[in-house]
């Protein structure tokens, strides 16, 4: 698979969109649109609000845009912004089969027709086994006639290309890479999960096997960007690069050949444009010694800061209780990178301010939550050690208040 660039297709624009070759010739975008992050206005996703970001990434050359049945609301907004907009046949459209809802062909069938009329699409071109975490997974599928069911919607064209995200070791990965003939495949993958999940291991051997590879959590929800501890913070900016934290963490991604797109969660327009500009100029091979030494004195001081290795992604939620945990995390990470004040306050915040209260101490260590986790996090150890250290007589008074008078 070679590297190439072409310019924006956007008139008047400057700058190139560079694109990498699919396992059938296709150019996809080294920048993906991942749609799982869109701004929300109440309790639906602001429409007018997205359709500006997609657009001005279609427009920037953006072609590949991945989305799934289980984010809430993405595939219809993705959907209806293609549809009028008339641009349809610009993108490639990612999105993937929730194979933990499926019972049998029919399900699938079931499911997948859903997922193009919420797409408003006839067809597919990239479409996902969705989060498989292990080989067992796999063969319950086949099982089931999932390799039938693909090579059906292969034939009609309601698929072009198959594959799966991955969540779990990388021995694991191995496996399933070799275990069907794959046209590409997605797994998280950044400066921190170097030998975590797939790691760099699992995304050279799908290299050397001619497929693909999208990655997904390149900032990790954000904890290599805004989230990043303030030493670290420092790290960069007393360096010579020049780089933002998110921008560091995008070009160590394009510096290696082995990737093909990298998914960004972009909800601005601001954030879309200086995401382009970084693509333009992040070609394999660019970064110096000294730039890959700050990623690893980065690394480093990062590894000693986090209590929690939550990225944010939501699998573990919704708890039966109601428990918000990876809001709570998040502000049980923010007690090492941010601070006492700022952690208490956004633990206030997402758990306490609401109508239905979300705090850790309402788990009553059920263990569903755990077995979803692509971290492997032990996540009732870890909700109890934050109760303790966030749950102050304070916090305790103001949950008491907001029940009391439905404050929110």
């Amino acid at each position: 698979m070679r590297w190439n660039a072409r310019k924006k297709s956007t008139e008047g624009a400057d700058g190139i969109m560079q694109y990498r070759k699919d396992k059938k010739g296709n150019d996809l975008s080294i920048l993906g649109y991942g749609c799982m992050r869109f701004t929300k206005k109440g309790r639906s996703i602001d429409l007018d609000k997205a359709e500006k970001e997609i657009m001005t990434a279609i427009q920037g050359g953006v072609n590949y845009f991945d989305t799934a049945y289980i984010y809430p609301g993405s595939e219809a907004a993705l959907g209806q912004i293609l549809f009028r907009n008339g641009c349809r046949e610009r993108v490639k459209i990612a999105t993937k089969l929730p194979h933990y809802l499926v019972k049998s062909r029919e399900g699938a069938d079931k499911l997948f027709a859903e997922q193009l009329k919420r797409l408003k699409t006839d067809h597919v071109e990239y479409y996902l086994m969705h989060m498989l975490t292990d080989i067992e997974t796999w063969n319950r599928l086949c099982c089931l006639g999932i390799i039938e069911w693909i090579n059906e919607k292969l034939e009609s064209g309601q698929i072009r290309n198959i594959g799966f995200s991955y969540h779990g070791n990388s021995d694991m990965f191995l496996k399933l890479v070799d275990a069907y003939p794959w046209d590409f495949c997605q797994i998280q993958y950044n400066y921190m999960d170097v030998n975590s999940q797939a790691g760099k291991r699992g995304l050279q051997y799908a290299h050397e096997k001619g497929l693909p590879v999208i990655i997904m959590e390149p900032l990790r929800g954000g904890r290599l960007a805004d989230l990043l501890p303030k030493s670290a913070k420092e790290i960069i900016g007393k360096s010579k690069s020049n780089y933002t934290p998110a921008e560091l963490a995008l070009r160590w991604l394009w510096n290696q050949e082995e990737v093909t797109c990298v998914l960004s969660g972009m909800n601005s327009v601001e954030m879309v444009e200086e995401n382009m500009r970084v693509a333009a100029d992040a070609f394999p091979g660019t970064l110096t010694e000294v730039d890959l030494a700050l990623v690893e004195k980065v690394r480093h001081e990062i590894s000693l800061k986090n209590k929690v290795g939550c990225t944010g992604c939501g699998y573990c939620v919704p708890c039966p209780l109601g428990v918000d945990i990876p809001g709570t995390f998040r502000a049980y990470n923010l007690l090492s990178t941010e601070g006492e004040r700022v952690a208490k306050k956004e633990y206030l915040m997402c758990t306490a301010m609401r109508r239905r209260p979300s705090s850790a101490s309402q788990c009553v260590q059920c263990g569903k939550c755990e077995p979803h986790c692509p971290q492997h996090i032990a996540i009732r150890k870890e909700l109890k050690n934050a109760a303790k250290e966030l749950e102050t007589p304070f916090y305790r008074f103001a949950k008491k208040m907001v029940s009391i008078f439905k404050i929110y």
